[in-house]
């Protein structure tokens, strides 16, 4: 099979990330002949290796739109410090990648991803953007930021300093912290946001 049978057979699938098992399955090769026919499409620049039986078709990968393909089964989002960024609340832009959904770290050609896990009640909260980006509310990220940062790695204690972008939905912020079940677990991530906030956090109370 020649190089652009193959990569038409694979643009069939229609999915911007491929694994070599399904890439197997649309060629109707062994998973070992699959992953020798991608190897000669990346090195046309045809597809581009993400980390190993992952291959994103093209050559320019959109880092962005990797969380629920490096997660899939399991749903996720971009949020946290990527999703701040991205939404115009802090300037630092964040060295990883930060996603929500099963705690994992995932090292790929495109970049490293941080991904955290939250309880499905308050799982949730992104919007899914014109290039297929799932990615958090300004409101929901600031959540997710303080929902996490009381966990013992103490990974999100340092955050950028926040500036609230024009149209801040408080009502929206307080609907995700009234998601959360337990009393002393609602009032503690209260009081995150509210060092997070400064005086803006006073509008919690």
């Amino acid at each position: 099979m020649n190089a652009p049978e193959a990569l038409a057979r694979l643009q069939r699938l229609r999915l911007p990330v491929v694994d070599t098992a399904d890439a197997a399955a649309a060629l109707g090769q062994s998973s070992f002949a699959a992953s020798k026919t991608l190897s000669r499409l990346a090195a046309a620049g045809l597809v581009t290796s993400i980390r190993h039986g992952s291959w994103w078709m093209g050559s320019n990968v959109e880092p962005y739109r990797l969380p629920e393909f490096l997660t899939a089964p399991m749903p996720s989002y971009l949020s946290l410090q990527t999703a701040l960024h991205l939404r115009g609340v802090v300037e630092q832009i964040p060295e990883v990648f930060y996603a929500v959904s099963r705690t994992q770290r995932i090292a790929t050609s495109a970049g490293s991803f941080s991904i955290h896990h939250v309880v499905p009640e308050v799982f949730g909260g992104f919007e899914e953007t014109s290039e297929g980006v799932k990615l958090a509310t300004a409101e929901k990220a600031l959540f997710d930021l303080a929902y996490l940062s009381g966990g013992r790695s103490r990974l999100f204690t340092g955050t950028p300093e926040i500036e609230l972008p024009a149209g801040f939905r408080w009502r929206e912020l307080k609907r995700w912290v009234a998601r959360v079940a337990s009393v002393r677990a609602r009032t503690l991530v209260v009081q995150r946001l509210q060092r997070l906030l400064g005086s803006e956090g006073g509008r919690l109370a």
